[in-house]
């Protein structure tokens, strides 16, 4: 028997094996990166959708507080019904870090904007807009944070000629509200 064609053969089916292997581990580790970034996408668009729900019941609310036997339940529902904390559990889970640190600062906002709500705040009284701006402005963080992870393309406020992504620079009510003017010293 000749050895040196025995090694060759054992060698070749060895790399061809590995190759082999090696290959479909790839597929795999692709596959799987795939899976989750299509997992990812779908949380973020479900959180959000679960604010943006939640936000526009809360604003409901804020119309006409009086219309609420019981403000308090009444804000505390608008969170559940949106299935808020049930996404908010998936988003931790599937979430990169900096995905889930806006996405829990956006969830801090909107129950900011919850108890103000249940106070009986209105969208026209300083208190809501004291809370909502934050909450949009953390709405606007999120978003960027999940495009910066998804299309690594970010984006500030300029590209729509805003100021600042709270909305306070569009915002009739605020920029109605008086400011503090200088007041004379009667040195002049």
């Amino acid at each position: 028997m000749d050895w040196g064609t025995l090694v060759a053969t054992v060698s070749g089916g060895s790399i061809a094996i590995t190759g082999t292997v090696l290959a479909d581990y790839l597929r795999h580790r692709r596959e799987d990166d795939r899976g989750v970034g299509t997992r990812r996408r779908a949380v973020y668009i479900e959180f959000i959708s679960a604010a943006g729900v939640c936000h526009a019941r809360l604003r409901q609310i804020a119309q006409d507080p009086g219309a609420e036997p019981d403000l308090e339940a009444a804000t505390r529902a608008a969170l559940a019904d949106a299935t808020l904390y049930d996404v908010r559990e998936r988003l931790y889970i599937d979430a990169s870090a900096a995905v889930a640190g806006a996405g829990q600062a956006m969830f801090e906002r909107l129950r900011d904007l919850q108890r103000t709500v249940a106070t009986g705040a209105t969208p026209a009284s300083s208190a809501f807009h004291d809370v909502y701006h934050h909450y949009i402005g953390a709405v606007w963080r999120y978003r960027v944070a999940v495009r910066n992870e998804l299309e690594n393309r970010p984006f500030s406020p300029a590209v729509f000629g805003w100021e600042g992504w709270d909305g306070t620079d569009r915002c009739l009510t605020c920029r109605a509200a008086p400011t503090a003017e200088p007041q004379p010293t009667g040195t002049d």
